[in-house]
């Protein structure tokens, strides 16, 4: 069975997470370091084979009302390097607040400030993804 996977993308580190098969769950996956396009899209085909992404949900870091910011602009180029890169059906969702929403998580979990930098990016890509399953039809 195919799963769903989200993806928080961030200058340094990209935050990834995922459905359990039935779509009902998701989980915090990896991180991976932004270091160059060819790292980036070898370590997403990996986890595209390796855990049957059937789609891929980018979450789009909009500004407070709703506009496209200079992070916004470079997201969407990300997301047009990776619709060339995979025939995998790839949607957008609104992510603001998702790294807030992080940080609260992790804090009321006890979690350090240092610590929780390790896996801040795909918690808020697990926050993205459950919005996602939450809200989407």
């Amino acid at each position: 069975m195919s799963r769903w996977l989200s993806i928080d993308y961030g200058e340094k580190y990209i935050g990834l997470a995922i459905t359990d098969p039935l779509k009902l769950f998701v989980s915090p996956l990896s991180t991976i370091e932004n270091k160059s396009d060819e790292f980036i899209f070898a370590r997403l085909q990996e986890v595209f084979i390796k855990q049957e992404i059937e789609k891929i949900i980018v979450g789009l870091p909009l500004g407070l009302e709703g506009n496209d910011t200079a992070k916004t602009k470079e997201v969407r180029i990300f997301y047009d390097k990776l619709s060339k890169k995979t025939d995998i059906q790839i949607e957008w969702w609104d992510e603001r607040f998702s790294t807030t929403e992080a940080n609260e998580f992790l804090k009321n979990k006890g979690m350090s400030w240092k610590d929780s930098r390790k896996i801040i990016d795909q918690i808020a890509a697990a926050v993205i993804l459950t919005n996602y399953l939450e809200n989407a039809k």
